[in-house]
C-alpha cells in the first residue's frame, strides 16, 4: 500500500489508516477477540497508520490497538493519539454506562486540560496504555472551546517535545474546519486530521482550509468520510447515523440518489466515499474506523477498487456533486459523454 509522509516531519502514513474510536465500543461493544482480530486484519491488508484517543471508550481503544500490535517491528508502522481529555478515575460512575456514546463503564471521566502539565500527562497514561515507547503523531483533540490555551500552553510543548525526537510529528483533530486551518496557517503543525467535512455529503473544507494546508505542507488525515454511517454501506438502514445523530429524511434521500447512480455504474457507495476524499491532493490518508475483520477487509478491498471514470460526471451533472473538485485525470461529464 502506499504511503506518504506528514509534513516535513519523517512520520510516514499508509493511504488507507485504521480509524480506533469503534474498536473503543463506539455507538455498542464489540468483544475482544473480534476488535483485536480487526486490527489484524488491517495489518494484513497492509494498513499501517492506526488512530486512537483517550476519548474513545474511556482509553479502552488504546488498550486494545496495544495489545493488538505488541510484537509487531515498531519501525513498521505510525500510531496516533490525541491530547486535550485527561481521564481521571470516577468511582462513583463505576455501576454507570459513559454518556459519550460509547459502551462502556462510566469509571473514568474525562476532563478538559490543554495546559502542558496535561499534555504531558496524557501523553504518559497514553503511552502506557498503548504499551508503546513512542508515538509517532499526538493530535490535540476537539479544541473547539479552547483555542487560547491549546494554542498557547498544548501547541508549544508538543512543539518542543517534536523538536527534541520525543515525538515524531504534531497535529490537530476536529470536526469543524475552520479552527483546524487557523492551526495550519499560524504554526508549524504536520497534519491535520479533518473529519467529516470533506466528504461526497459534504465539501465545506474545499475553498479554503484543504488550499491553505497544501500551501502550508500541512498534511490532511480525512477521517469521517462515510459521516458518521450514512455512507458506510450500500444498504441505508432505518439506523443510519450522519455525524453522530440519526440522517435526516432529506439527507437519506439525497443518499439513496447517490447510491443507485452509483450501484449503476458497478461502483459500491463506500468505494465511492474513500476514494473522493483520496483524491484531493491535500489527503495523506482516508481513516477509516471498522470493528471486525470483515470490515476491515470489505474495506480495504474496496479501497483498492478504481472507480469508474464516468461516475463523476455523472454525480456532478445530477447536482450531486459540486463542480470543480479534485477528481481521478479523464473523468467526464454527462453531456460530453451522451451528446
Amino acid at each position: 500500500m502506499k504511503s506518504a509522509r506528514l509534513g516535513g516531519s519523517e512520520v510516514s502514513v499508509s493511504a488507507l489508516g485504521f480509524g480506533g474510536s469503534v474498536i473503543g465500543n463506539l455507538y455498542r461493544a464489540v468483544d475482544e477477540d473480534t476488535a483485536l482480530g480487526a486490527v489484524d486484519a488491517a495489518w494484513d491488508a497492509g494498513i499501517r497508520y492506526f488512530d486512537s484517543a483517550p476519548h474513545y471508550g474511556l482509553g479502552l481503544a488504546e488498550r486494545r490497538l496495544g495489545r493488538a500490535l505488541a510484537g509487531r517491528a515498531r519501525d513498521e508502522f505510525a500510531v496516533s493519539t490525541k491530547v486535550g481529555r485527561l481521564l481521571v478515575p470516577d468511582p462513583l460512575g463505576a455501576g454507570l454506562q459513559d454518556d459519550a456514546g460509547f459502551e462502556v463503564p462510566a469509571d473514568h471521566r474525562r476532563v478538559w486540560d490543554f495546559s502542558a502539565d496535561g499534555v504531558r500527562r496524557s501523553l504518559d497514561d497514553s503511552l502506557r496504555r498503548l504499551g508503546l515507547d513512542r508515538i509517532d503523531l499526538v493530535l490535540i483533540h476537539d479544541p473547539d472551546d479552547h483555542w487560547a490555551q491549546a494554542v498557547g500552553e498544548a501547541y508549544p510543548v508538543l512543539h518542543e517535545l517534536r523538536s527534541q525526537g520525543v515525538i515524531g510529528a504534531i497535529g490537530v483533530g476536529m470536526n469543524q474546519w475552520q479552527m483546524l486551518e487557523r492551526f495550519a496557517a499560524e504554526t508549524d503543525v504536520d497534519a491535520v486530521l479533518l473529519a467529516g467535512r470533506y466528504t461526497l455529503l459534504e465539501q465545506s473544507a474545499v475553498d479554503s482550509m484543504l488550499p491553505t494546508c497544501l500551501r502550508r505542507n500541512v498534511s490532511v488525515l480525512a477521517a469521517g468520510v462515510f459521516n458518521g454511517g450514512v455512507l458506510a454501506t450500500d444498504e441505508l438502514g432505518p439506523e443510519a447515523m450522519y455525524d453522530y445523530a440519526p440522517a435526516a429524511p432529506e439527507l437519506r434521500a439525497r443518499v439513496a440518489r447517490m447510491a443507485e447512480m452509483i450501484h449503476r455504474h458497478g461502483a459500491s457507495v463506500p468505494q465511492v466515499a474513500m476514494a473522493f476524499a483520496a483524491e484531493h491532493p491535500a489527503v495523506a490518508s482516508v481513516v477509516v474506523g471498522a470493528r471486525s475483520a470483515e470490515e476491515v477487509r470489505g474495506n480495504a478491498e474496496l479501497f483498492d477498487q478504481p472507480v469508474p471514470a464516468e461516475l463523476w460526471g455523472d454525480l456532478i451533472a445530477a447536482g450531486l456533486l459540486r463542480p470543480g473538485l479534485p477528481l481521478p485525470t479523464g473523468y467526464r461529464t454527462r453531456s460530453r459523454h451522451r451528446g
